[in-house]
């Protein structure tokens, strides 16, 4: 297989005979290659010039590009420093000349192209700076420093921006760098003669790049996007730029950062400060508000440059004008810091794969993506023949008829050609990409509603915490009229528009989420749909704004992943985070989008009660899950592993049941083995049962401490064995011991609804099979019945109902119904843990019969539907004159009744058929109590 330059394509040569004169200077060119030397040096004077220069070596290139090419790279590399500007220069030309004809000739993609500058670049100022550090440790002006630290700059950090960060060096490019330095590896005491010794390396570095001498120059040098460049020197200490971007760091700093990348010098530590910047880079939230700031960046380069009005081509600047490169890039890059902060996968440094990620992910159509990649590819190969004429730093599409005719012949085309196709694609570009920037006004009837609003109302608006910044006050004025619209055509808008001022009175800030509604006005109506229904929902939102994120991420609406799938996903983004802290925050908000999700569809009719309930129940056994092993990690750190086989989770009630409502907390017991072991063994060791003690602790802690981020649940431990006296973590003798021989039927009808949520798995398995076994032990019917019984009687006097609204309190109602179905699983032997199960578990001894067990399970089924939709529109019991109508038609859909007159009516009556079934049923059959 020949390895020479495979040709596909040749330029027109706009002079014949200079590319003629070209090509008698180059032996031994087979008739393609005369051809594509002819088109090349005819057409741009600066590639004849190289090819006069490297001629013999052109024609050994010729044939084997790749193996010149590498042969070039190694060269460099063995550079002794009196030879390294004369040799890098040499190396740039023939470097410059292979590119541009395997460019000319179609031999290379554009990816190939712009990856093989990137690299030289990156080659040459790895060099260079290694060069000037190795001078100043030979002359001891970096303390502390020796010839070993050559190898790694002596903390010399070089950062490619811009086109080089992301492999996208045009051909007649500058490079982009910041230069810092590890202030680390250096005494304090002698940090300033250090970063003296570094400004001097950085500056002596660039000269080498960027001098033209007689020989040429390798690479023209900006160092202009560091921190504040006006006042900073050229190399800072990577502590000091941390603190500028932490403090002052502007939104077109955090785009560039998008494609920065560690290129040379310590590129260890270059990775590390990287690492520090990516909450500055990619925030945790959906940051719409970047859309504003990219399109205020394009306006004020449109203004500074003059490339506002109408398209003409001559003289267009393909990088800055109209539908050019940067208008792409602004695109790209401005969807990606909206989500990248959520979504790792879109924080690619490229252009093209940026708008691949996007498309893959939904933030953009993937005919989008499609064109826009087409267009970026094409207007990068137009940058390129207008830098090839005369190895030029500019953009601009020359003014002059030759000056197109010479970019027309180097594409191959007329200039005809060029001159539509340019205009084609300028003006589908500008199409593409100015609506998402500056959307037009919107439609006029949602600028004009046509109902009268109470003034008041509106005008205590301006003086709400998010409406005070200016710009979050702009921004809502924009998206005023369209809130006001969409209220107007509410069921009862004065209504609707009270529940969103209580919503705006409660948003701590207002540009994030006013930005996020005005980019997806869609979010609106469900914004309305939930202030206007649910008040719970609605100060949940007002308190956690972000949560409006998950709306939009793509898969708000999908199928219910299931508890595995929550769990995996909550488990790796924990182990991502090292900090303690950061994984509790990070865990309160995942759990916070979630839970929004479910009250979401529970309250739009996508889902029932049933569903919400078992979702809310899959949620926190996932959250538990997940938290536990940071926990267990966070508290191995002070006081080693845990002693034995570590502890598990046993969740209790409506948590071992699978059955959540939104409001509900969680009951759990911690049990743990130790295997024998007393003390753990650890920088601070503990005693087994102190240990699980403090663990336990820990563990609540973790799920309910109020962060920033609010917390997870509440917890209660209070069916542990012997309750709030017993300790707060069992052993797993203990346990077993306490339910064999001490425990009370009550706790034995707890046990019913077990079910380990987290922890060591042979443990979790181990109490499964005890409470499956201990389960089905024969009890004396009677007993259990008499003590059923009593129980009622105390649940009774202590838990009276609130009103015919409280469904879980009193005689037939939810707390009844489970206790009767845990009567019946308990007698029968059952391991199931649902009522309806625990039911059929006392038709099967003979407690119900079949009518009365399904008797029990609508009005159990009744409760829960009332349940799980009035915690989910008030945190307590419910009025129904109080819920407003949006809550009252809510309610309704959820039980199936038309109007609350029925469905209170219906409540009532189920409460006295089951508490009067119950009650007849209990005491017939405890009869023979002695």
């Amino acid at each position: 297989m020949s390895n020479e330059l495979t040709i596909s394509r040749v330029p027109r040569p706009f002079d014949p005979d200079l590319g003629r004169e070209a090509c008698a200077m180059v032996p031994d060119l087979t008739g393609e290659q005369a051809e594509l030397i002819a088109g090349t040096a005819g057409t741009s004077p600066y590639l004849k010039g190289l090819i006069e220069q490297e001629a013999d070596w052109l024609t050994l290139a010729l044939r084997n590009p790749e193996h010149a090419l590498g042969q070039e790279m190694k060269d460099v590399r063995s550079l002794s420093p009196d030879q390294l500007k004369s040799g890098l220069r040499q190396a740039k030309r023939r470097v410059a000349l292979l590119v541009g004809l395997a460019d000319l000739s179609g031999a290379w993609t554009l990816e190939r192209v712009t990856s093989v500058l990137t690299d030289f670049a990156a080659l040459s100022a790895d060099i260079a700076a290694k060069a000037e550090i190795a001078t100043l440790i030979r002359r001891n002006k970096l303390p502390g420093m020796t010839e070993d630290d050559v190898e790694t700059a002596a903390g010399m950090i070089i950062l490619a921006m811009g086109k080089m960060g992301a492999h996208e060096l045009n051909y007649s490019s500058d490079i982009d760098l910041i230069v810092l330095f590890d202030e680390t590896r250096y005494d304090p005491d002698d940090f300033y003669e250090a970063r003296q010794g570094m400004v001097r390396a950085t500056r002596n570095f660039c000269a080498t790049l960027s001098d033209k001498t007689a020989d040429g120059y390798v690479f023209r040098t900006d160092l202009r996007l560091r921190p504040d460049p006006a006042v900073t020197p050229v190399c800072m200490a990577a502590e000091a730029a941390e603190r500028y971007y932490e403090s002052l760091g502007r939104t077109w700093e955090r785009a560039a950062y998008i494609k920065a990348r560690p290129c040379a010098g310590d590129t260890a530590a270059g990775q590390r400060f990287l690492d520090t910047l990516r909450p500055f880079v990619w925030r945790r939230h959906l940051d719409f508000a970047a859309i504003q700031d990219a399109h205020d960046m394009r306006l004020r380069i449109r203004e500074n440059k003059g490339t506002g009005g109408a398209l003409v081509i001559p003289g267009h600047d393909m990088k800055l004008g109209q539908g050019g490169i940067r208008e792409i890039e602004f695109f790209t890059q401005t969807r990606q810091l909206i989500a990248g902060g959520r979504d790792p996968d879109l924080r690619v440094r490229g252009t093209v794969s940026g708008l691949s990620a996007l498309a893959a992910k939904n933030w953009i159509p993937q005919d989008v993506a499609d064109k826009l990649t087409d267009h970026y590819r094409a207007h990068r190969e137009v940058e390129h023949r207008i830098q090839m004429i005369h190895d030029a730093q500019t953009h601009k599409v020359p003014q002059s008829p030759d000056g197109i005719e010479r970019i027309a012949c180097l594409m191959g085309v007329t200039s005809a050609d060029l001159t539509a196709d340019l205009t084609r694609r300028l003006t589908e570009v500008h199409d593409l990409t100015e609506g998402f920037f500056a959307p037009g006004p919107g439609a006029s009837p949602a600028a004009s509603p046509q109902v009268e609003f109470d003034a008041g109302v509106l005008a205590r608006w301006t003086t709400y915490p998010a409406l005070r910044s200016q710009r979050g006050a702009r921004i809502f004025e924009r998206l005023k009229p369209e809130l006001l619209a969409r209220l107007a055509k509410t069921a009862r808008p004065d209504e609707a528009l009270l529940a969103l001022d209580g919503f705006l009175a409660g948003l701590p800030a207002g540009v994030q989420l006013f930005s996020l509604f005005e980019a997806n006005t869609q979010l609106i109506d469900l914004l309305i749909d939930v202030v206007g229904t649910s008040h719970t929902l609605a100060a949940h939102l007002s308190r956690n704004a972000q949560v409006f994120d998950a709306v939009i991420g793509g898969s708000f609406f999908t199928d219910w992943p299931g508890q595995p799938a929550l769990q995996a996903e909550l488990s790796e983004a924990l182990v991502a985070e090292t900090d303690y802290e950061t994984q509790l925050d990070l865990a309160r908000r995942w759990c916070k989008e979630w839970h929004f999700r479910i009250g979401v569809h529970h309250l739009r009719g996508l889902i029932d009660g049933d569903q919400a309930g078992r979702q809310y129940a899959d949620l926190a056994q996932a959250v538990v899950a997940a938290i536990l092993p940071c926990v267990e990690h966070q508290f191995a750190r002070k006081h080693g592993p845990a002693p034995g086989r570590g502890a598990a989770v046993l969740g209790m009630g409506s948590l071992g049941a699978g059955q959540l409502n939104s409001q509900s907390d969680l009951d759990m017991i911690v049990i743990y083995d130790p295997q024998g072991q007393d003390m753990s063994d650890g920088p601070r060791p503990l005693a087994t049962r102190t240990y699980y003690a403090r663990f336990t602790q820990a563990l609540i802690t973790a799920l309910s401490a109020p962060m920033a981020h609010g917390r997870l649940y509440e917890v209660d431990m209070r069916l542990r064995p012997s309750g709030n006296q017993g300790p707060v973590a069992t052993s797993w003798a203990s346990f077993t011991h306490y339910q064999q021989e001490e425990a009370w039927v009550w706790e034995h009808l707890a046990l019913t609804r077990a079910r380990v949520v987290a922890g060591s798995t042979d443990l979790a398995d181990e109490i499964e099979a005890f409470r499956t076994e201990f389960l089905r032990r024969t009890r004396d019917k009677v007993r259990v019945l008499h003590d059923v019984s009593e129980m009622r009687t105390r649940l009774a006097a202590t838990k009276s109902p609130a009103g015919v609204w409280d469904v879980k309190n009193g005689p037939g109602r939810l707390l009844d119904i489970e206790l009767m179905a845990e009567t019946g699983a308990l007698l029968s032997g059952s391991p199931r843990r649902d009522v309806h199960s625990g039911l059929d578990g006392a038709v099967a001894v003979h407690l119900l019969d079949v009518a009365q067990a399904q008797e029990l399970k609508d009005s159990y089924d009744l409760c829960w539907s009332v349940q799980c939709a009035a915690r989910l529109l008030s945190g307590k019991v419910i009025k129904a004159d109080q819920i407003g109508q949006g809550g009252a038609a809510f309610l309704c859909r959820a039980t199936g009744f038309d109007q609350v007159e029925q469905l209170q009516a219906a409540l009532q009556e189920s409460y006295g058929s089951a508490a009067r079934l119950i009650s007849a049923v209990i005491e017939e059959n405890a009869d023979g109590t002695q």
